[in-house]
């Protein structure tokens, strides 16, 4: 029994002076989804290059379905599908014909691939256009076709790397139906995103990627966790009387669960890890001292709150560093069990650089 589908410990990788990855640590099982979520330059990429041997770590190790990513470099390959940034499909075939391709790269029995590229083209909804060149096909017909090829071997897992880019919400959505339905099967898929909702809908388990470092991993509601949970928003008719609300919520904030307020003009921002209690303490207060609000909201903290708390910017902000040069990957398995290194090195390194 294989105790983890990818297990990561101290992975460290560098360009020169660039430090892309400084020793993570994560682990995931079958059956679920881990992201990777971090702005541009954060060091995902490389690690999803590390794990599908297209890189070799300068320290640390990794383990995909038990197999080491350097000294069994083979195994692990039949052991992964990829879908890289962009999809790496040819432009001038048709999508059988990338999909056939793929399986005899793979070295499936010949009987098996033609049954088996109609039943993924079925899948992802491209029956209609199987017999089309690739090129004519929309991006979010062209993406779907790559997360196809990566599956053609059916990999116990699978590495998407910001699948979604550049797609459609319709065309988005469709591909985290996709996602939902190869983890109910089993696969271990590790996903990598700048979409926060992405992150939010999908994973089972987040990490932060920051300039090569980790800096949080839990779920999703445990990472929102972190920051006081609801805030409450309360508008009042004039600035005096908000400077009232503050100074009130200031000293009943221990006994009703809130924080220290904040005031910006007539607005009065208070944040509480009591969810619905904290708001019905508030308002209480608020009543027995004459104070009645203009307006409420409350609202919970999201993934992109904590995003910036955690690393000061928005996962969308960063540049292309090291870990993302906008080139498409794919990894099939070796042709023959001779293959036991990485795949060459030095051009990947030189390009991610």
């Amino acid at each position: 029994m294989v105790e983890a589908a990818i297990r990561v410990e101290g992975l460290a990788k560098r360009f020169g002076d660039v430090v892309a990855l400084d020793g993570i640590d994560f682990e995931t099982g079958q059956g679920s989804v881990f992201g990777l979520l971090g702005p541009n330059g954060a060091g995902k990429t490389t690690a999803v290059r590390v794990l599908a041997t297209i890189l070799r770590p300068d320290g640390g190790r990794a383990q995909v379905m038990g197999f080491d990513v350097v000294h069994q470099a083979a195994a692990v390959r039949f052991q992964i599908g990829l879908a890289g940034q962009s999809a790496a499909v040819d432009p001038n075939l048709t999508g059988r014909e990338n999909l056939s391709l793929i399986g005899r790269l793979a070295q499936m029995p010949r009987h098996d691939v033609t049954p088996r590229a109609a039943e993924l083209l079925e899948r992802f909804d491209l029956a209609d256009a199987a017999d089309r060149p690739v090129k004519t096909y929309s991006g979010g017909m062209r993406r779907r076709l790559d997360v196809a090829a990566a599956l053609v071997h059916r990999p116990p897992v699978l590495f998407l790397d910001e699948p979604t880019t550049g797609l459609d919400i319709q065309s988005r959505t469709e591909l985290w139906a996709v996602i939902r339905e190869l983890v109910a099967d089993g696969a271990a898929v590790l996903l990598t995103t700048q979409y926060l909702e992405e992150a939010d809908r999908l994973a089972d388990r987040i990490a932060v990627v920051d300039h090569g470092h980790i800096v949080a991993n839990d779920t999703a509601s445990g990472l929102k966790s972190r920051l006081a949970g609801t805030v409450i928003s309360i508008g009042m008719a004039t600035e005096e009387e908000s400077r009232r609300t503050q100074s009130l919520l200031a000293r009943v904030a221990a006994s009703d669960g809130v924080e220290e307020p904040e005031r910006e003009g007539r607005l009065v921002r208070v944040a509480s890890r009591e969810g619905p209690r904290a708001v019905t303490g508030v308002l209480r207060s608020l009543e027995a001292n004459g104070l009645e609000p203009s307006t409420l909201t409350v609202s919970e903290p999201t993934l992109d709150d904590v995003f910036l708390t955690l690393t000061g910017r928005r996962a969308e902000d960063g540049d292309d560093g090291a870990g993302h040069d906008g080139q498409a990957d794919r990894v099939e398995p070796p042709r023959d069990d001779t293959a036991t290194g990485p795949a060459d090195e030095s051009d990947e390194e030189r390009r991610a650089a």
